[in-house]
């Protein structure tokens, strides 16, 4: 089928694209951001989480989280990072997508891109992120993708197993208000897993160096799997960690994070993902064993 792309209201932001192949669909608003604010099957529930204090508002001085997918920039910074995305963004077509363009942003003088390309026939999506330097002298940063997840899932992460036989394998980050004891998350031989509680308000966040480039989240008998491409030999932010993944009372993200990058004036850094979803997957607790199943049909391909 075609790639169908309207112009639509989605929840009072008036100017918002869809996109959709007829299996699935992704909204973006172009009222802020760039931000995509649904990805889901068609007419069926939005995989992402949007706060509801901020559905619809756009315009302002002040930083808002309105949840679904957005482009960052790590290391993290109140002042760089929190720059508000309350503006509206240009936008064209593209071959089976848009892309959505930031205005430059004042202060940090950088402009971000992603492009939002859909597959013809099946449940995935391909995004390119770029972040632009627009300013006179080299800056060094990682773009960093961030995608906020409903409640109630469990995320499966897999686990470093490369063989450096006396060396240690993997990196586990933790930031101080994470709890190693923390009920949410399960410490396996084979992965990591988090879940999703809307009854425990303590934020919790690790990072990992994610050696195979996805993480899987499943909710209501679907499967999100969002893959990248982690590179070796380079320098990531976060005590070197290209993976990381925070959750709260009201969400849960999944995020990935390109190495870090010395842009001089005018360059451009690009960090690429894909996402899949599929149906009638059924995770209804964390169990390795069901993993296994899980991860080889979806996620190992």
């Amino acid at each position: 089928m075609a790639i169908k792309i309207d112009k639509i209201n989605f929840l009072g932001w008036e100017n918002s694209i869809k996109l959709c192949n007829g299996i699935i669909d992704v909204v973006a608003t172009t009222d802020i951001g760039p931000r995509i604010v649904r990805f889901g099957f068609e007419n069926d529930v939005n995989e992402f989480n949007l706060d509801p204090k901020t559905i619809g508002l756009k315009g302002g001085d002040e930083y808002r989280y309105y949840g679904g997918h957005r482009l960052w920039h790590s290391p993290e910074d109140r002042k760089r990072t929190y720059v508000p995305d309350n503006d509206e963004v240009d936008w064209h077509e593209i071959e089976n997508g848009v892309r959505l363009i930031q205005k430059p942003e004042k202060w940090v003088n950088t402009q971000k891109q992603i492009d939002i390309i859909l597959s013809p026939d099946e449940s995935r999506v391909r995004l390119v992120h770029r972040i632009t330097n627009l300013g006179a002298w080299p800056i060094e940063l990682s773009a960093w993708t961030i995608t906020v997840l409903n409640t109630e899932g469990i995320e499966i992460i897999p686990q470093p197993n490369k063989d450096t036989d006396l060396l240690p394998n993997r990196q586990i980050v933790l930031w101080p208000y994470s709890k190693m004891n923390d009920k949410r998350v399960y410490w396996g031989e084979k992965y990591i897993a988090l879940k999703q509680d809307p009854n425990n308000r303590e934020p919790f966040k690790l990072g990992i160096n994610n050696q195979e480039g996805w993480a899987a989240y499943a909710r209501g008998g679907h499967l999100f799997v969002k893959r990248y491409y982690p590179q070796q030999d380079v320098t990531y932010p976060d005590f070197g960690v290209s993976f990381e993944t925070y959750t709260n009372d009201w969400m849960l993200e999944i995020e990935t994070l390109s190495p870090f990058t010395k842009l001089q004036p005018g360059e451009t850094v690009e960090h690429v993902e894909e996402w899949e979803l599929y149906n009638n997957v059924n995770v209804k607790d964390i169990d390795e064993g069901a993993f296994d199943e899980v991860v080889e049909k979806y996620c190992r391909k």
